[in-house]
């Protein structure tokens, strides 16, 4: 038997049917007569060779069909003819009628006797084999997704048509070579560990990413998906690999866009700085975008101004806020450092977007363009790196212009695209978003600072009655805003008040409330109130505040105004009587520590917080040594590390106990023992060192109510004077003891009091046991009265009434020579 000649290529479905080594094959002569029988034949009809030889092959036909075939026999010459394939039925030897294709070839045996070579294969085998060749050619010649099959030592030997459009490598100069040998531009290594791996383990690999440049599109980055799958025949010897390959390349770029939009989400705009905002813009979009970015903003968007809305003059100036290159020999000097100023020619791409709010897209640059020439320096740096292609993106919220970012591409050769141009458009809108309200954020914020420090004491009063510092820590940062304050307001008497105070809540409208209730205390303390009447007057203050802001009033038991629950802590010390009074408005009681290291926290009685009325407020007297310091704080200091209360006054004693002699140094070691790095809470610190007044500075005359007594009362002050050295305050001195002593005994009550203190400036004091108030009136011409205290007042540098616990004090103040 001859065998069969069909020619079956790697990777081609199984061999044919009539393979010589599978088909059912017989002999017969020039007469029909059947004179071979094979063992395949014996397999599918179930006849043994001795049962059919010698018998007419037409005797094996099936009735059903038979004349057909005859037929078709007879029009067969055996020399014109070279084979014929005929359906046919057969009858098995158990009496089964099988459907076969029959193909007879012709056949010249030994002495040129004629033969005729007979192959059968049962019809829906054939008709499979037919399919699966059907399968196989479609998929090499007409589907779209690449094939390759490779041998065991990863070389090709069959490729389809749609590979070579994806490659563009011929299939001459394909065949026999190895990926790395026909495409280096590929990730050649990681593609070959990955075939031999699958060679060796038989797992196949889905999704292999291969990604490079190819001869079909050199200047384009493509990417394929990959299955990788081994061949092994039936008797599972490794025949190769087989690859299918998808052109995913869109796909992935639009992958990679949406990841990168994500990514923006995340990375663009983390902080309220509009100059670290451009700073992440560009660190986003180089590398996956572009190989340069340069982010030029206004002026006033980096001081946090508002520019005006709309499109801007093409003429416009610019800051450099933001530029990141691929290598860094790109970076200034050649380029423009941040915080330069960006001047952008009339033509170019940047001030036509400027212009419009258009973004401008040049996919294939001009390298001679004349706008290029409007700016030299920008010129050289494009013309020296190459640049190609670029896009100008203006960066806009809410109809205002923040500035323009511009994306260069020099190192990569794909030109820009529709779609780059509104992936640009989009990272900048959502950076321009950050921009716009890290400069809002910067507006209320400069504006809040400069509110808070115009409302903090800029500098502490030089005074004789203590020594003073102070320290203000806002929370979180430097920059952060909030309620908390402390003064230092000097009164009448050489006595001097001490205020700590917090408000709640942090922002502009903390700072502003805290600075209503800082000018209320000051206004108040002018007139010289008792601690506890103060906290009264200020505690109707923030109830009207309340009411003002809508939050109902001490009525609603839930109402929430700007003020509510604001603290304050009111101490007025007198050097003379080396007295402090304190009263306290829901605040912590002071630590006040004597000279010989005691630190104690006096019993203070805690009225109400601010704005709830109900409880009358009450006063605390100590009688301090000299040098004893008083601490005045907010909460924020003892509690700032998340801490017990009894823990923060527990470190705050034992730091009291040996404190560094000057008092900034002091303000310094309790900020720093007791306050993190960055506060939860603001922080007002107060640290006053008491002095004392002694008889030398101070002189007391208890006086009777007589008139005869005005005399004497000018000649001590006179004589007390010349022991100070200021005689040339006599005269005055004697006018204004003799106008308030008279006043006192015309009508006052007793006991009369006159003291002199020789302060800062001289003061003047008469008591008497009226509450009742002078008032000052302009007297008329033909008036016998009534001109003392105008007198009084236009001798003086400062006069006024306060009250004490039993009748009032009259006191003048009179500047001493410098």
């Amino acid at each position: 038997m001859a065998p069969d000649t069909h020619h079956t290529e790697v990777g081609s479905p199984s061999g044919s049917p009539f393979a010589a080594t599978r088909a059912a094959a017989a002999v017969a002569d020039a007469r029909g007569v059947l004179v071979g029988w094979s063992p395949g034949a014996e397999q599918l009809l179930g006849y043994g060779a001795a049962e059919v030889l010698g018998r007419p092959a037409a005797s094996l036909l099936a009735a059903a069909g038979r004349a057909a075939v005859l037929t078709a026999a007879a029009d067969l010459g055996h020399e014109a003819a070279q084979g014929r394939q005929v359906g046919a039925t057969l009858r098995c030897k158990d009496g089964r009628d099988l459907a076969v294709v029959l193909r007879a070839h012709p056949w010249v045996g030994p002495d040129e006797a004629r033969f005729w070579l007979l192959l059968a294969a049962e019809e829906a085998e054939m008709r499979r084999w037919e399919e699966d060749l059907a399968v196989l050619s479609g998929l090499f010649n007409q589907s779209p997704v690449g094939l390759l099959i490779s041998d065991t030592d990863l070389r090709c030997t069959r490729r389809n048509q749609a590979l070579e459009r994806m490659t563009g490598v011929p299939i001459g100069q394909r065949l026999g070579k190895r990926i790395s040998e026909a495409l280096p531009d590929l990730n050649v290594a990681e593609v070959e560990a990955t075939m031999k791996r699958v060679l060796a383990t038989g797992e196949p690999v889905l999704d292999f990413i291969q990604h490079g440049l190819t001869p079909a599109d050199p200047s384009r980055e493509h990417v394929w998906s990959t299955g990788i799958f081994r061949l092994q025949d039936s008797e599972g010897t490794v025949l190769g690999l087989c690859h299918a390959v998808v052109d995913i390349t869109d796909a992935h770029r639009a992958r990679e866009r949406m990841q990168l939009i994500n990514e923006a989400s995340i990375r663009i705009g983390t902080t309220l700085d509009v100059g670290r905002t451009a700073k992440e813009l560009a660190e986003v979009a180089l590398h996956r975008l572009a190989d340069s970015v340069t982010v030029d903003l206004l002026d006033s968007v980096l001081r946090g101004d508002t520019p005006a809305p709309g499109p801007a003059d093409q003429g416009l100036t610019l800051r450099r806020a933001a530029h990141e290159t691929v290598f860094e020999s790109m970076r200034p000097p050649k380029a423009l450092t941040v915080g330069e100023l960006s001047r952008f020619g009339p033509a170019s791409p940047q001030a036509l977007c400027i212009a419009d709010l258009e973004a401008k897209f040049i996919a294939h640059l001009d390298l001679t363009a004349p706008w290029l020439d409007e700016d030299p320096r920008r010129a050289a740096i494009i013309r020296a790196t190459g640049v190609h292609s670029l896009i100008a993106v203006p960066l806009t919220a809410r109809n205002v212009l923040m500035g323009v970012a511009t994306f260069y591409r020099w190192r990569d050769l794909e030109p820009f695209d529709d779609d780059d141009v509104t992936l640009a458009a989009e990272l900048g809108s959502r950076a321009a978003l950050s921009m716009d309200n890290a400069r809002r954020y910067t507006r209320e914020h400069n504006t809040a600072l400069a509110l808070q420090r115009s409302l903090l004491p800029q500098r502490l009063p030089v005074l004789n009655a203590v020594e003073v510092a102070g320290r203000y820590q806002p929370a979180g940062s430097d920059t952060d805003l909030g309620g908390d304050w402390f003064d230092v307001i000097p009164l009448s008497g050489a006595r001097v008040a001490l205020v700590v105070g917090d408000v709640p809540g942090h922002g502009v409208q903390a700072s502003a409330t805290m600075g209503r209730l800082r000018a209320a205390v000051h206004t108040l303390a002018d007139l010289d109130l008792p601690p506890d009447e103060l906290l009264t007057h200020l505690d109707d203050l923030v109830g009207r505040l309340t009411e003002e802001e809508g939050g109902g009033g001490r009525d609603e038991p839930h109402a929430d105004g700007p003020a509510i629950g604001a603290t304050c802590l009111y101490a007025v010390y007198d050097p003379a009587e080396r007295r402090c009074t304190l009263a306290s408005a829901g605040h912590y009681p002071p630590a006040v520590a004597g000279p010989g290291g005691s630190v104690a926290f006096p019993e203070v009685p805690a009225g109400p917080p601010l704005g709830l009325g109900g409880l009358p407020f009450e006063t605390t007297e100590l009688d301090l040594a000299e040098g004893s310091l008083l601490v005045l704080y907010t909460n924020g200091l003892i509690m700032a590390r998340d801490q017990d209360i009894d823990i923060g006054l527990d470190s705050l004693r034992r730091i009291l106990s040996q404190p560094e002699p000057v008092l900034e140094d002091v303000c310094d070691q309790l900020t720093t023992a007791l306050l993190p790095f960055r506060p939860p809470d603001d922080v007002a610190l107060l640290v006053a060192r008491t002095r004392a007044l002694g008889p030398d500075r101070v002189a007391t005359w208890d006086l009777p109510l007589d008139p005869a007594i005005v005399v004497d009362a000018r000649a001590a002050a006179t004589r007390q004077l010349d022991l100070w050295g200021l005689q040339d305050l006599a005269y005055v001195a004697e006018l204004v003891v003799s106008e308030l002593v008279t006043n006192a005994i015309r009508y006052g009550k007793p006991p009369l009091r006159l003291r002199l203190i020789h302060d800062q400036n001289l003061i003047c004091e008469v008591s008497d046991g009226n509450s009742t108030a002078p008032h000052l009136r302009r007297a008329r011409s033909d008036d016998e009265g009534g001109r003392g205290l105008f007198l009084v007042a236009q001798l003086t540098d400062h006069w006024g009434t306060r009250y004490a616990a039993r009748g009032k004090i009259i006191w003048a103040e009179l500047f001493l020579p410098r």
